[in-house]
């Protein structure tokens, strides 16, 4: 009796690595809301708020060296901003984490750590962005409202992981490109002034330490400039609690 011949090595390969893609797309494809033209279209991610008012963010803190160089300055300013920190930092700086809030300004959740996301891991997500939250609520007595993950890249275990701890999403819609060597307080001025609108959410950051070294500088240098070219248009500056961002979802935890 005759038997029918097993499959070829290439079709046992496509048949493990079909099931395997699928996965990673499925993983990886709510990414595409880096992209402005993305996020144009779900104006809610993107920050796009209040039109008489623009929303201040940082990312990447809190920095003991930097980080209270923009105190200083926003301070000066008479402008509150939202901090999106990272949880190995809250719990590394606890007094410059303590010491944003005493100035009035609004904590979100930037992560754990600064993590590329590539590999699906979505129990992993949950547990980091879980302690991210609960150490900004440990050390502050606040529950933070909103995450921004690194490199304003939503997988959908990230996605996920936003709503267990029920965190709303938030990305940007311009930025100051002030994470680089070249980055100027001229350069990061003109850069956000290239894309400023009332309702719209503004991204620097207050540390270097995923950037290049002491590139914070050129940000706290435009700052100034920054907040001038908001008042000059008529525009208030705030943080994400006062720009009209609808908050979690009453049914997130």
């Amino acid at each position: 009796m005759s038997t029918s011949p097993g499959r070829s090595p290439a079709r046992r390969a496509a048949a493990v690595l079909t099931p395997l893609a699928a996965v990673a797309a499925a993983h990886i494809a709510p990414a595409a809301t880096w992209l402005p033209v993305v996020r144009r279209c779900s104006p809610g991610l993107a920050g796009v708020g209040h039109p008489a008012h623009v929303a201040l963010t940082f990312d990447d803190g809190p920095d003991p060296e930097s980080t209270p160089c923009f105190l200083d300055a926003l301070e000066a300013l008479g402008v509150r901003a939202t901090f999106f920190v990272l949880g190995d930092s809250v719990v590394r700086h606890p007094s410059v984490v303590r010491e944003t809030v005493r100035r009035g300004h609004e904590l979100a959740v930037h992560g754990w750590s600064h993590e590329h996301p590539w590999r699906p891991a979505p129990a992993d997500d949950v547990r980091a962005l879980l302690r991210a939250a609960g150490a900004v609520r440990d050390l502050t007595g606040r529950r933070p409202r909103w995450y921004r993950p690194p490199y304003g890249i939503l997988t959908s275990g990230r996605w996920a992981a936003a709503r267990t701890a029920g965190l709303r999403p938030v990305l940007w819609t311009v930025w100051g490109r002030d994470w680089t060597a070249e980055a100027t307080p001229v350069s990061v001025r003109s850069a956000v002034a290239a894309g400023l609108r009332g309702g719209g959410t503004v991204l620097l950051h207050d540390t270097d330490r995923m950037s290049a070294p002491a590139c914070w500088r050129a940000a706290l240098g435009a700052l100034p400039g920054i907040v001038d070219d908001c008042r000059d248009a008529g525009l208030s500056v705030g943080p994400l609690a006062e720009h009209g961002v609808p908050p979690p979802c009453p049914g997130l935890r």
